[in-house]
Parts: structure tokens; sequence; C-alpha cells
């Protein structure tokens, strides 16, 4: 990506942002630093001027005035510190002693004044700030004491090159390491925009780049890729349903179809007429439930609302649909036992979760023997209930276990039993949405179907009734 691109992109500029702030919080810290320095100098200043002038004032009135002039002399003489300035005045305002040369023009309401003075440095002609205070002397002389403030000026010259120094290379490395964070998260975004387009383009198999560094972008790379990976189920999902649909669907309408062409090729007869519309209405219920089975897994694969889920008794719910088929069993020489230890509430939608038990006892019933049982188990497990049905009919063998999950899947021993292969698919669609765990077990002889449910966190410590509480159906 290339500079111009780089600094209309949203890290690019939350970086220059970030180095603006940083650049401002030093600039205000510098700032304060040097003027905290040079204000203690100029307080300094100001305390060894009054103290000057404090001292030379007890010369003059301990010793008199030739002892103060003598005292000026000698600190003003070429070999004294030329940083001070002295000047010793009249009531009329001539020079006494001193190494100025005349009285100032003006002073402020304290005796404060600032003078300008040339000296000569290495045969230049140097200008030099000079801050002095007067006091007037008994007599009315008058006295200067004043300091030379060059070397303040030039170190406030010398704070202000650090601060402006300290702010370019400020703005300039946060530019070098905006460009370098910027062009970092830019690739890994550019990454991620290739194979978005790549699975615009038809490529569902693709999936984003995860760099392994468990930073935020891999943290929304594995979002990214499980959604996918749930495009990709629902849309192979989508697929096996629209072809297993057409097959499934296709002999019952083909037969229905044909039943109606031969009833009206045959003279009317009341008898056959009869039997003609019974065997369409058959065929007619048979696409229906197909239909009816489809819009129930779409309606429990749609992530419901928390909010929509309701206390639910499984315990009930189970008894009621083993009560329900208790005749067909019997009528099949089928033992049917429901084992209980008392309540077993979960939160969830009663509907859906009656046909999910029923479908599980209607599969045992199909493929169970005379002479064989069904057994219905639910137990609380502290933190969650379980539901079993088990059979004593053939099983399913491990390889096929977790394919009979998916819809429209029928083992080729029960091809010549009726049903279109949904109804397992409903059982593991309805625990999807209660967050259900389904696992097929070999019962040694026949199949076990487990589901784990979460408890019902508002009614925990609640289920159960007495230890060893059991109903059976027989």
């Amino acid at each position: 990506m290339n500079l111009p691109n780089l600094a209309r992109t949203s890290a690019f500029r939350l970086t220059l942002l970030y180095m603006t702030l940083f650049g401002a919080s030093v600039l205000v810290l510098l700032g304060f630093i040097s003027w905290s320095t040079i204000a203690l100098i100029e307080r300094q200043t100001d305390e060894t001027i009054e103290a000057e002038i404090r001292g030379l004032a007890e010369q003059y009135r301990g010793r008199g005035l030739l002892r103060l002039v003598d005292v000026i002399h000698e600190r003003s003489a070429d070999h004294a510190d030329q940083d001070n300035v002295y000047l010793l005045t009249d009531p009329k305002l001539g020079p006494i002693a001193g190494n100025l040369t005349h009285w100032p023009a003006r002073t402020d309401a304290g005796g404060w004044v600032q003078l300008s003075l040339t000296k000569r440095e290495n045969g230049e002609s140097i200008a030099h700030h000079i801050r002095a205070r007067t006091f007037a002397l008994p007599g009315g002389y008058r006295l200067l004491v004043g300091r030379d403030t060059n070397e303040k000026d030039k170190f406030r010259a010398i704070v202000n090159e650090a601060v402006n120094w300290s702010l370019a290379l400020t703005f300039g490395f946060g530019l070098i390491g905006g460009v370098f964070i910027s062009r970092r998260m830019l690739s890994r975004v550019d990454r991620i925009s290739t194979t978005a387009r790549g699975i615009i383009a038809g490529d569902l198999a693709r999936r984003i780049e995860i760099s392994g560094s468990d930073d935020e972008f891999d943290r929304l790379a594995e979002n990214l890729n499980a959604m996918l990976d749930q495009i990709e189920r629902l849309m192979t999902g989508m697929r096996l349903a629209t072809d297993s649909i057409a097959h499934d669907l296709r002999g019952p309408l083909t037969r229905l179809k044909g039943r109606v062409e031969m009833a009206l090729r045959c003279p009317p007869e009341k008898g056959q007429d009869r039997e003609a519309l019974a065997d369409v209405l058959a065929q007619t219920d048979a696409a229906l439930v197909v239909f009816d089975t489809l819009l129930k897994i779409a309606t429990a694969e749609a992530r419901t609302d928390p909010a929509d889920l309701e206390p639910v008794d499984i315990a009930s719910l189970a008894s009621d649909a083993a009560e329900f088929y208790e005749p067909v069993a019997e009528e099949k020489g089928i033992a049917l036992d429901v084992d209980t230890d008392g309540p077993a509430r979960i939160r969830g939608q009663p509907q859906l979760l009656a046909q999910a038990i029923a479908n599980l006892l209607d599969n045992a019933v199909k493929h169970t023997p005379a002479g064989g049982r069904i057994t219905v188990t639910i137990g609380n497990r502290g933190d969650g209930v379980d539901l079993a049905v088990a059979d004593t009919g053939p099983g399913i063998p491990e390889a096929d276990r977790e394919r009979v999950l998916e819809r429209f899947v029928r083992l080729e021993e029960s091809r010549s039993s009726p049903g279109a292969g949904l109804g397992l698919s409903l059982v593991a669609a309805v625990a999807k949405l209660h967050d259900a765990t389904v696992r097929l077990d070999d019962n040694d002889p026949g199949l076990r179907i487990s589901l784990r449910f979460p408890a019902d966190p508002d009614t925990e410590g609640g289920n159960g009734a007495a230890p060893g509480t059991k109903d059976r159906l027989r």
C-alpha cells in the first residue's frame, strides 16, 4: 500500500491522533520544566541582588560612605565577578563608584530595572541584559546593584532548543511508528479482505489466516472462521435438503399422480374410487409429514431468544409421550418402561421437546422387534438433566452414528420402513436449541440415545423428588 492510500486509513489517522496528543503532552511537560527552571533562576538572581544590597547598606550605616565606596570599587574591579553591576551616586545622581556610567532613566515601583549593556567578548560587541535594583541610602545617596542575566538567556535558549528538538523527534518517530504500525495492521486487514473477496467469488472453503499471536485480529479471524464454517454447513445443509426433498418427495408425488391417472382412466366404481382416494390421501400425508418435519427442524435451528424459553418438566413430557406410544408398543409385543426420580426441570420450548421425545420413541418402536424392550430414563445430575431412550433393536453401527443425525439420512436396513430420515435430525436440532448434547451408544443389544440438558438455574436445587421414585408403563 502506498503512502497516499495509507494516509486515508483509520489506523494511520488514529496513530496521528495519538502522536499529536503525545506531542502535546511532551510540549506541556517540557514547557513546565523550562518555566519552572527559569523561574527558579530568576528568583535566585533577585535574592542574590537583594542580599547584596542589604550587605552594602549595612556597610554604609556601620562604617560610612568611604567604606561603601571602597567596597564597591573592590567588587566592580576588573578582576572581580564581571556578572555583577554596581553604581553609587550622589543626591544629584552623579556617579561616585561602580562599573556603570549613569543612573537609569526609569525604574518600576519596586525599584527593579532592566538594563542593556554592550560588552566586548573575543573582539566582538555582545549585548547583555542586566537585572538590577535601586536603593535609597540616608543622605540622599542612591545605590544600584545588578546582575548579568546572559547565562540565564543562554540557558533559556538551550531549553527552547531542547523542546523544539524533542517535539521534532517525537513527531518524526511517531510518524515513522505510525507508518510501520499502520502497514502491519493493514497487511492483516488486507489478508482478511482478500479472503472475503475469494469467498464472495464462490470459494466457500477459504478461511482467514491466523498468525498465532492470539491478538484481537486472531480472535476476530477465529470468530469469522467459525461464522464461515456455520454458513458453509447451512449452505451444505440447504443443498442437501433441496436434493433430498426432490428425491424423497418424487416417489410419493409420482405414485399420487399415477394413482389419480389410473382412477381417471377406469370407469367410475364406488369401491375402487374410495380406495384410490384413500391411497391419494396416504401419499399426501406422507409429503405433508416431510414438510412439517422440515419446518420444525428450521424452527429449532433458528436460535430462539432465551426470553422465549420457559421452565419445563421434561420428566412429565417423557411420561406423556410414553403413555401415548404404549398402545403401539403393546400391539408389537414390546415392553415400554419409564424410569424417573421425580421432576426434572429445564428451560425450553415444550412443543419442540415433546416432538423430539416422540421421535425418539417412534424410532425405537419401529426398530425394536417383538418381545423387545424400550426404556426411557430421566435423571437429575446436579448441573444437568439426562434423558435417555434405549431399545433392544438392531442398533446402529458406530461408523454411522454421527451420520444418522443429519437430514434425510437413512441406513440401508431402514429403506423398507416408512419415513424420510428426518426424525433424528429433529432431535439433534432441538438439542442444539437447548444447548444439550446428543450421544448414540451401543445398548448391547440395541441403541441408546442420550441427551444431556443444562439444568434450569431458576429452579436449581428444586428438581427431583424422593430418591427411587419410578413410573413404569408396560
